[in-house]
């Protein structure tokens, strides 16, 4: 797990190595760079190296293969080795041990198909001497960050925005990434928050040909949203094979020269990637999980109920509001986007101490996206009925509704206002009540909504599909990546591996969700190796106690944070009615801490970055 950087804009060494140690804490075991020589201009790569892999030196980056292929590279590939035993076949040899020179050697045999060989996450940049070309890819599942310039002359990219904008003075802030993200909590890929920034899509390659300086990606991989490809066979025989798929999926990313654990929540997910890795190790598996004071948010007991089940070294780590204040303090030096998913918090918690025992932690993260796990699914599933009523049934039934008192009958009176359960999803993805954001861009203009508007399958099946494309990649993936690369750890997902979720897509709804059992398949498989009765609770989301906080602890920061001339400097907000949804949080009548985060990661932004950029 690194940082990568390269550009063919003209930068001093001096200027490299600041856009490098912008982003050490990706890599702080080697910063290393390379200036080439191509037709009178330069060619600069840099790379930030965590050594996971061949801790030797001789895999420092960038690294170059046969004289004329030159690599940055950040992320692993899993199947490495055999990789590397079929091009040994046909006759290539290696001076290493790492999957980075096999990267190299697939590239040669195999062109810019490379890709389709490769099961790991990743972002790379080849640069190819001979045909004077850089070829680059990211993960099927957008795992690995990959952000880029294009200005049709040069070229420039980094795994973090930062290295990019430093010493770069031809950056303006995006007033359409600022509305998106104030919809989403985040900004969606293929944008940034600058104008000039972009973010190579997950799935995709792309080719920047360094003598005509054209830039051209196109996607490698994609979710099977049109059902062309379904599981044709039983439950057990499906459950079967999907644990052998999960077994080898947990094996590989158990692989390093360097100490692993695993994150356990207690949850259905982690816990089954903590049971599945004590089964396939031949070492005692150290597992981590973190500790909430607060009532209601503490589910530290169920992770060690479920360690002491599994013999492992179980480590919980405490969090407090005032270790909390700290990581908010020094959120956008690490998230340097704006990004508002609140259980970032606590996973750069877990990832700091972490860190103090292994190098390498393997996740539960994709589980609810690929087996129907989350509570909204169920919800909407249960709620899309309702469209079938006539307009003006439910009109006449959202008009009375309002009326009332309650926070869920207000929500559901929106709901019956919707066109369809496409748009009533959309608004408990990006929210409710939006009514104070003033724009004049239409926030849910995006590619991916034609993995939700079709009628290839049910409504839980697309949206699971929509979340894949969306919320798994734009937050979920963000997030893990940001907080564990923060503090120098690699986070490894079994259930991102792309044989895992294609299997998962090709199965009958009933296989991963009957009834009221969600995720049957996977509980399934755990209760072999765990008892049912550890499970028999409702499910809870990896969330901070911010609601509280917000009113109590953090109550004097908020408030001066978001004070009346702090709320005119951020853009796309109707102030009055932002100063009076904070007052509804205060009081109690409504729960705005979202908002409130929200807005708080924004302004911290735009007073770390955004002094003397223009907003257009």
């Amino acid at each position: 797990m690194c940082g990568i950087y390269g550009s063919t804009l003209t930068y001093n060494e001096s200027q490299v190595k600041d856009k490098l140690k912008r982003t050490a804490f990706r890599g702080p075991d080697k910063m290393g760079w390379q200036f080439y020589k191509q037709n009178n201009h330069q060619i600069i790569f840099g790379h930030n190296r965590l050594s996971i892999i061949d801790l030797d030196l001789r895999s420092d980056q960038p690294f170059t293969y046969h004289e004329y292929i030159h690599v940055v590279f950040n992320g692993e590939i899993y199947n490495f080795k055999s990789i590397k035993d079929t091009l040994e076949k046909k006759g290539y040899q290696f001076r290493t041990t790492s999957d980075t020179e096999v990267l190299c050697a697939a590239y040669l045999e195999y062109a810019q198909d490379c890709v389709e060989h490769l099961n790991g996450m990743f972002a790379f940049v080849i640069y190819d001497e001979k045909k004077q070309l850089f070829f680059g890819a990211r993960d099927r599942l957008g795992q690995k960050p990959f952000y880029y310039y294009h200005d049709g002359k040069d070229f420039e990219f980094a795994s973090q925005i930062s290295s990019i904008q430093l010493h770069h003075d031809n950056l303006t802030v995006s007033e359409r990434s600022i509305s998106y993200y104030l919809a989403w909590g985040h900004i969606p890929d293929p944008l940034s928050i600058f104008n000039e920034v972009k973010k190579l899509k997950a799935g995709h390659t792309f080719t920047f040909d360094l003598n005509t300086c054209e830039f051209q990606s196109q996607p490698y991989w994609d979710i099977d949203y049109k059902n062309e490809k379904p599981f044709k066979g039983s439950y057990e025989d499906a459950k079967q094979e999907l644990n052998e798929i999960l077994k080898d999926a947990v094996s590989t990313r158990l692989f390093a020269d360097v100490p692993v654990g695993v994150f356990l929540s207690g949850g259905i997910d982690s816990s089954l990637i903590a049971a599945t890795a004590t089964q396939t190790s031949t070492s005692k598996i150290k597992t981590f999980s973190v500790k909430f004071n607060e009532k209601g948010f503490d589910e530290s007991q169920y992770a060690q109920k479920v360690a002491n089940h599994l013999g492992t070294d179980h480590h919980i780590i405490e969090c407090n509001n005032d270790e909390g204040i700290d990581l908010i303090e020094n959120f956008c030096h690490y998230y340097d986007e704006p990004f508002s998913d609140s259980s970032a918090i606590p996973s750069m918690l877990l990832s700091k101490y972490t860190k103090k025992h292994v190098t390498v932690a393997l996740s539960g993260d994709a589980g609810d996206e690929s087996f129907l796990g989350y509570h909204r699914y169920n919800w909407t599933l249960k709620k899309s009925g309702i469209y079938k009523l006539p307009k003006s049934v439910r009109k006449l039934s959202a008009t009375a509704l309002s009326k009332m008192p309650n926070y869920k009958l207000k929500v559901i009176s929106k709901a019956l206002r919707y066109s369809d359960e496409n748009d009533f999803y959309l608004s408990i993805m990006t929210g409710v009540d939006l009514s104070y954001i003033r724009t004049s861009y239409d926030y849910h203009d995006i590619d991916e909504l034609k993995y939700l508007r079709h009628n290839h399958k049910n409504v839980v099946e697309r949206i699971s599909d929509f979340d894949t494309k969306t919320y798994l990649n734009w937050d979920i993936n963000t997030k893990v990546d940001r907080a564990t690369m923060a503090f120098s750890l690699e986070a490894r997902s079994p259930f991102l591996d792309h044989r895992v979720v294609d299997f998962a897509n090709a199965l009958p709804t009933e296989f991963k969700m009957q009834d009221n059992n969600q995720k049957r398949i996977l509980k399934d498989i755990l209760y072999q190796s765990v008892p049912k009765q550890f499970f028999d609770r409702p499910k809870a989301g990896f969330t901070m106690p911010f609601e509280r906080w917000f009113r109590a602890d953090l109550k004097e920061y908020v408030l001066s944070e978001l004070n009346d001339e702090a709320l005119k400097s951020i853009p796309c907000i109707d102030i009055k009615k932002v100063q009076f949804m904070i007052e509804q949080h205060m009081d109690g009548s409504w729960n705005r801490y979202p908002l409130i985060w929200k807005l708080l990661v924004l302004k911290q932004w735009l007073n770390t970055n955004g002094k003397g950029l223009s907003v257009v």
